[in-house]
């Protein structure tokens, strides 16, 4: 009997303990669905107090409207056409008139052949010093302009504005305007925008006057190759931007302008979902030098470079040892620059200040915001290791071309080809230096011929250009060249320094897999 207790004590205890994790699973369940109900209630009444958005929105616009202005512009345009043209006034009035057709209006050419060119822009006053305001647009808006006329968000028009700086490179221009009480707008700080943020728009599309449009930040850091020359580090965005949006501010949520709308991508004309702004970090930098100076003054090195992620580059640098996927490569040492004695053809640049490079982009752009004058150090992978080297920054030069590469073929081209890259090569004569611009001291092969189908074509070697060195072979002559050509083996690739009247560079030729 009192075994059969026993065991009836451990059933009992077991359907016990089994009701005991029955009853925590429904607890568990239960709280599960408290808190998701009440998570769900929570976000309905979020969602209930969804003006709050339009809150934000309608304030940002009461704080920016009183800073935001249209500019109009007239600019005098010389007509090269003038004199080009086959045909006359007359002849064309008779050509319309043939065809059922009244002449239309042309714009009237003074005794040069030049008109005057009328448009509208936007722009943002950022300063008020008395009744001096500081207006910031773009360049392409104010750059080169004879008269303005700038219209206040209260509709009043300003005559006396003037152009007191302008820089083509980063497309900005600052406005002086004097008038009475004007409210400026407040610099935000673009270093701090991520993707997502919601952003707006101001400015005048299409001479709307007092527009406002939103967004987000679509993308940051674009390089669009709209600025010839010259420095992008442009903020994407989804919200319209349209023609006469341009030099208009790009603002936040806290009403602080981030960036200076500039551009959009479009094949009709107008905003297609992608708008470029350039950020308020570099705007402000732009804004406060040509404001002191008239002019901006950069930072330079004296190098040409390309990016070790561009896949031909990236060839070049492995050829070196070097492993990674960042960085930049120099091409060329100008003479009698910063650089001279520093830098070496061949180096890869990884980090400026101790901050890690990853493209041309990246360090032209800190590289030209760093005042003239001042000690950088780089950190630079050479002989398969990398060390520092410190250099003193110089003042870039106004009129800086590296890349301009304008070579001929020639009807003398000498007939005997390395034909595993596609190149006709010979040795470098007086006539031939003269011809192609080439220093006296430069000794290597000059290309007078190349395949256009060939490697060589397809990575841009063009006639006129000189190679100096086969891989890590320097060479003197075109029999120099032509045999250590012969000599590598191209199914793995070869890397070639090649010189040019306006620039040097390393090139990466493989032959066709």
């Amino acid at each position: 009997m009192k075994r059969f207790r026993k065991t009836m004590s451990v059933v009992v205890l077991g359907a016990v303990g089994a009701a005991g994790v029955m009853f925590g699973n429904g607890l568990l369940r239960d709280v599960q669905y408290a808190h998701a109900a009440a998570q769900v209630q929570t976000s309905r009444e979020e969602l209930s107090k969804a003006e709050d958005l339009s809150t934000v929105f309608r304030n940002v616009g009461k704080v920016l409207e009183p800073s935001v202005v249209q500019i109009q512009v007239h600019k005098t345009v010389k007509n090269t056409m003038q004199h080009s043209l086959p045909f006359n006034d007359d002849q064309l009035r008779k050509f319309f008139k043939d065809h059922g057709q009244d002449m239309p209006d042309l714009p009237d050419n003074g005794d040069d052949g030049s008109y005057d060119e009328i448009g509208t822009g936007s722009g943002v006053i950022m300063e008020v010093d008395g009744s001096d305001a500081y207006i910031v647009t773009n360049n392409h808006v104010a750059g080169g302009a004879d008269e303005m006329t700038v219209t206040l968000a209260d509709g009043t028009e300003v005559k006396n504005a003037k152009t007191i700086g302008a820089d083509p490179k980063s497309d900005l221009a600052v406005v002086k305007v004097h008038a009475d009480h004007l409210i400026p707008a407040e610099w935000g700080d673009s270093s701090q925008l991520q993707k997502g943020d919601w952003i707006m728009a101001f400015g005048s599309p299409f001479g709307y006057v007092g527009s406002m449009t939103h967004g987000i930040v679509s993308a940051l850091n674009r390089d669009v190759g709209i600025i010839r020359q010259g420095y992008e580090n442009f903020i994407q965005v989804d919200a319209p931007i349209n023609p006469g949006n341009s030099g208009g501010p790009l603002v936040d949520v806290h009403g602080k302008v981030v960036g200076i709308n500039t551009a959009i991508a479009s094949r009709s004309g107008g905003f297609q979902g992608i708008g470029f702004a350039i950020p308020s970090n570099q705007a402000k930098a732009v804004y406060e030098q040509l404001k002191a100076h008239g002019k901006v003054v950069r930072g330079w090195l004296g190098v040409a470079i390309a990016s070790v992620n561009d896949p031909n580059e990236n060839k070049v640098a492995q050829s070196f040892g070097y492993t990674k996927n960042e960085g930049v490569i120099v091409q060329q040492v100008l003479p009698g620059t910063p650089s001279t004695g520093k830098l070496e053809e061949g180096d890869i640049i990884t980090a400026l200040n101790g901050k890690e490079v990853k493209d041309v982009h990246q360090l032209r752009n800190q590289i030209a915001m760093t005042e003239p004058g001042k000690d950088i150090t780089l950190s630079v992978f050479r002989d398969k290791r990398t060390s520092d080297v410190t250099i003193k920054l110089g003042e870039q030069l106004a009129n800086l071309s590296l890349s301009s590469r304008n070579g001929q073929g020639d009807e003398n081209a000498d007939n005997s080809k390395t034909s595993s890259v596609g190149l006709g090569l010979t040795d470098l004569s007086d006539d031939l230096r003269d011809r192609f611009g080439i220093d006296a001291d430069v000794k290597g092969a000059l290309v007078r011929q190349v395949d256009p189908r060939s490697p060589a074509a397809k990575e841009g070697i063009r006639p006129g250009d000189v190679i100096t060195k086969v891989g890590n072979k320097s060479v003197s002559s075109a029999d120099e060249a032509k045999d250590a050509l012969s000599k590598a083996d191209l199914s793995k690739g070869v890397r070639l320094y090649v010189v040019s009247k306006d620039a040097s560079r390393f090139v990466f030729l493989q032959s066709e897999k």
